[in-house]
């Protein structure tokens, strides 16, 4: 079993989706993943025309499209985790309409970060924050189930996150959830932040695991730190996943196909040492 590799689109930063088709095909990845503010600023002035379009761009690069992340950055009046029942009922609509764009563009997934979006409201406590969370999850699910799109969910590390900050918290908010279409999302670089070595956290979490990102903790891509992808892309192998691993990067130094292209020949190397 190999593993599929993809990239995330905001790694090109401004330039034309069908260019970012052609520079990430090149370089030998065979999956898209997509921010919908590469896009536009709300998804829903996405019109259906430009889906299709977005989606046959990739397609006749030879790309799939995975899906949707960075779901509600750059957003305005939408929060995971408010106190305000309006607004988690207008962020768990939203998010069904994020499932319905990741549907017509191909995608399976929807990868649910977006930290600034989640914060535990000033005065409540993490647990009132699960409760509000969870009351907006729910007004998406229906619409998930009906698009068969996966809700992954994927915890971060601090200081950019003050809420489902590790691979348990995620599974607790999943397991109350009890939905099908709800899974859990691993990110190397968020995994680090945990204090366990990251393979145990991956073969723990595995029965549950939808989806996978691969960064360093130093917000690069990897092979441009410290972590040794060695040892993780074993546990992968160990747990049989077969998910995509998909480069997710938040410093874009020194530019964006140098990136691509040492992140992947790095990747292929550490997948080439394990058994």
């Amino acid at each position: 079993m190999s593993f599929r590799y993809a990239i995330c689109n905001e790694t090109y930063l401004d330039t034309p989706h069908e260019k970012v088709c052609e520079a990430v095909a090149a370089t030998g990845y065979t999956g898209l993943e997509l921010a919908p503010f590469t896009f536009a600023s709300r998804i829903t002035d996405v019109s259906a025309a430009r889906r299709r379009e977005i989606r046959q761009q990739a397609e006749a690069a030879g790309l799939s499209i995975l899906g949707l992340h960075w779901l509600l950055a750059k957003t305005e009046g939408l929060m995971l985790t408010s106190a305000d029942a309006e607004v988690r009922k207008r962020t768990g609509l939203y998010l069904a309409e994020l499932a319905k764009c990741s549907r017509d563009m191909g995608g399976h997934l929807l990868i649910l970060g977006s930290p600034m979006q989640r914060r535990i409201p000033e005065g409540a406590t993490l647990a009132q924050a699960e409760d509000y969370a969870l009351d907006t999850l729910r007004h998406a699910l229906p619409e998930i189930e009906r698009q068969r799109v996966y809700l992954c969910l994927e915890p971060l590390a601090p200081p950019e996150a003050n809420f489902m900050l590790t691979a348990a918290e995620g599974k607790s908010i999943m397991d109350r959830l009890q939905n099908p279409w709800v899974k859990l999302h691993l990110d190397v670089k968020a995994m680090s932040s945990e204090g366990r070595p990251v393979p145990g956290i991956i073969r723990e979490f595995a029965p549950v695991m939808q989806h996978f990102h691969a960064n360093d903790p130093n917000l690069r891509g990897p092979g441009f730190g410290k972590t040794d992808f060695v040892p993780i892309f074993q546990a992968l192998k160990d747990v049989k996943y077969d998910g995509w691993v998909s480069v997710e990067v938040f410093d874009y130094t020194p530019d964006p196909d140098t990136i691509a292209r040492e992140s992947l020949r790095y990747m292929r190397e550490c997948e080439a040492k394990v058994a």
